[in-house]
């Protein structure tokens, strides 16, 4: 393994696995709130985030952004 993919938060952790963790944790409600998304706000879905997320990368790294600090907080 690479030593950049080892400090890689992200590394083995697919899309899907970030949004259901990010979910979980806040709740659809919530992560519209801190990620003002329709995909999160209007009718969520797992299934019609991932498609959105996969096509637009901004939000994408908003979610990724998120999740690497909900992991920062939970670990302390």
């Amino acid at each position: 393994m690479s030593e950049s993919q080892a400090k890689n938060p992200l590394h083995g952790i697919t899309l899907e696995q970030i949004v259901n963790s990010l979910v979980e944790h806040y709740g659809w409600v919530e992560l519209g709130k801190r990620i003002d998304i329709r995909c999160f706000n209007s009718d969520p879905s797992v299934k019609s985030s991932l498609k959105f997320l996969r096509k637009t990368p901004w939000a994408r790294k908003k979610v990724e952004d998120l999740y690497i600090t909900m992991q920062k907080t939970t670990r302390q």
